[in-house]
């Protein structure tokens, strides 16, 4: 014979009060979260690589200045070769750096249009409730990141809006060659 059940035997392992909507939308938190520290995670990759990148510049660039200073007619071969040397060096490190903001601002992008296609989701899939609880998460901004042009690489390639992450000028005026 069936075993059967009175409706109040069967108790859920949450809490009486908690409904499916309250787990969908923790759920939803959660995953907002892990989505944000992935992110941060990547913009301080890019934060370390450019921190890396500029400081390159910066004492490649002091060591030209000395091999300048000197006067054309008392420098050596090895000095004129060098000073040839560093300006390549500084060119590709330049270069680098160059593809780095553009990989930035391509990441920015690619974020803000997976933001945009949640919502959209978010609007035609599910109930008013949950899409209230998780609209919060889905329209807090994770972080606004400004791009330089590659004329104005000597100011910040990226910084959030909350702060945490204000790179300001990486090396001033020792990013470009010239």
């Amino acid at each position: 014979a069936p075993v059967s059940f009175a409706e109040d035997e069967i108790v859920s392992m949450a809490d009486s009060t908690t409904t499916i909507d309250d787990i969908e939308g923790e759920l939803f938190k959660i995953e907002r979260i892990r989505e944000i520290l992935v992110r941060r995670e990547s913009e301080l990759r890019y934060m370390m690589d450019d921190i890396q990148l500029c400081k390159e510049i910066s004492r490649l660039k002091k060591e030209l200045q000395k091999l300048i200073a000197l006067p054309e007619n008392e420098k050596s071969n090895e000095e004129k070769q060098r000073e040839e040397e560093l300006v390549q060096q500084i060119h590709k490190l330049v270069e680098t750096r160059d593809f780095l903001v553009d990989d930035v601002e391509f990441e920015r992008l690619r974020e803000r249009e997976e933001d945009k296609e949640m919502a959209e989701f978010l609007q035609s899939k599910l109930s008013k409730s949950y899409l209230q609880k998780a609209s919060k998460w889905l329209m807090t901004p994770v972080k606004e990141k400004k791009m330089t042009s590659r004329g104005q690489q000597t100011s910040a390639p990226y910084m959030t809006k909350t702060g945490l992450t204000l790179l300001k000028e990486c090396c001033g005026f020792t990013c470009s060659i010239m």
